[in-house]
């Protein structure tokens, strides 16, 4: 076992996995779900421990790498569940295609944006990752495969959409795509002063832009609660490319923590104030949809003791004032996170049941994992989403309680008959009681 490879990408918790590696997917090992319960395993980008089986085994889908068929004229791609995001933008952006969602890293599989359900800076334009999902192949434990839609099965495709890969293992699937003229973007930045400055930039933005989102700076108080800089960005016309930005790695664990309220403070502060071009200007797309993909192994800035990532979605109609409540919590803690993400989910239904975007406001931060006084504050982040009716993104946890969890999702119980008795996970036996 390696553990880079099997932990989670907050790495937290730290727990050993037994995997077992897949490779095609017409040729399952025999007696795969013989012993004990397993879980599929993509490119490890889950940030807790929806990824993760310390009672079983794990999967290991990488291997299901192939492409199966795509369309150049209809703009429809087929390929095994293992394909990385990266490797399909690879292949169709310079056939003037592209992925109609993508989350914040090109990292991550076809099997495991569909099993989160990931969504992207445009979803308040296309919605989540399952909304072009146009079919995928299901295994159960009992050896079964099932072929899933919006028409066949239609259930189990609800069900695995979001799933968390708790319905089976996905071999392959079929994606719509959506034409591009080039591999630019052209980008407006704009500074802006407090909560209320974004909602009225938001609201203008989401209509004029295809993909718009904030940095927020999260120790910022006062009259000052909430400003950030606020990114609009459309596809670009034309010929002319920017250079993508040179890559950097973190190659080691450093001695300490990089990330800690001195460099937090430094950090916000600089970046708030940095210079911002007027108007338009030109962006590769990786810069603009994957800035974090410039640093390999990002996540070894917070030490060997890792970090949780904190995604929530909280209702539109209070969505200012419960941002504000949660900002204003993360400032008093002296505890913040470099990148504090703060989004419009849209209006667009997602497919799975077990979804997690919902119309309202969503707030992401990462948080140096300092034990119970982390915990602590994550758990009081927690009533405030509960109270105003929003969620948690399962990808992203680590922590969460069950009662928490059944709040979030109400539908969990219809979720719960689609789940393969084959199947768990460290998150489901946590939040649900469920399995191995």
């Amino acid at each position: 076992m390696r553990e880079g490879r099997y932990g989670s990408w907050g790495r937290y918790p730290r727990r050993p996995q037994q995997a077992v590696s897949m490779r095609w997917r017409d040729r399952v090992p025999d007696g795969l779900f013989a012993e004990g319960s397993v879980l599929p395993f993509g490119n490890g980008r889950s940030y807790g421990d929806s990824c993760l089986n310390s009672a079983g085994y794990l999967l290991d889908a990488r291997g299901l790498d192939r492409f199966i068929r795509f369309d150049p004229v209809e703009g429809t791609l087929a390929c095994e569940a293992g394909v990385l995001l990266s490797e399909i933008l690879d292949l169709v952006v310079p056939r003037g295609w592209f992925l109609p969602v993508t989350p914040g890293t090109a990292h991550v599989t076809v099997g495991g944006a569909i099993a989160n359900d990931v969504h992207g800076k445009n979803h308040h334009r296309t919605g989540t990752f399952g909304c072009h999902v146009r079919r995928l192949e299901l295994l159960r434990s009992e050896g079964t495969r099932h072929l899933c839609s919006r028409t066949e099965n239609a259930d189990l495709f609800r069900a695995t959409v979001g799933g968390l890969g708790l319905t089976g293992l996905i071999l392959w699937a079929e994606l719509s795509l959506r034409p591009v003229a080039s591999e630019a973007m052209e980008v407006r930045t704009t500074r802006f002063g407090n909560l209320e400055e974004f909602a009225a930039l938001s609201a203008q933005a989401d209509q004029d832009h295809e993909y718009t989102v904030a940095w927020v700076d999260c120790l910022a108080r006062g009259d000052s609660l909430g400003r950030g800089l606020f990114m609009a960005g459309d596809h670009a016309a034309g010929n002319s490319v920017p250079r993508i930005k040179p890559r950097l790695d973190m190659p080691v664990d450093p001695p300490f923590p990089l990330v800690n309220g001195l460099s937090l403070r430094l950090f916000n502060l600089l970046y708030y104030h940095r210079p911002v071009s007027r108007g338009l200007h030109r962006q590769h797309y990786r810069d603009f949809l994957y800035p974090l993909d410039r640093i390999s192994r990002w996540n070894r800035m917070y030490g060997r003791r890792g970090f949780m990532q904190y995604q929530c979605v909280v209702p539109r109609k209070s969505g200012t004032d419960v941002i504000g409540e949660l900002l204003g919590q993360i400032s008093a803690s002296g505890t913040g996170s470099f990148l504090t993400v703060l989004k419009v989910f849209g209006d667009i239904e997602s497919p799975g049941t077990l979804s997690f975007p919902r119309p309202g406001l969503t707030l992401a931060l990462d948080f140096p994992n300092r034990g119970k006084r982390t915990l602590d504050l994550l758990d009081d982040l927690d009533r405030v989403v509960v109270d105003a009716g929003g969620a948690v993104y399962p990808a992203k946890d680590a922590r969460m309680s069950s009662n928490a969890f059944k709040s979030y999702f109400p539908r969990w119980l219809e979720f719960e008959e689609f789940v393969d008795p084959g199947f768990s996970s460290d998150l489901w036996r946590r939040v649900a009681g469920g399995g191995g």
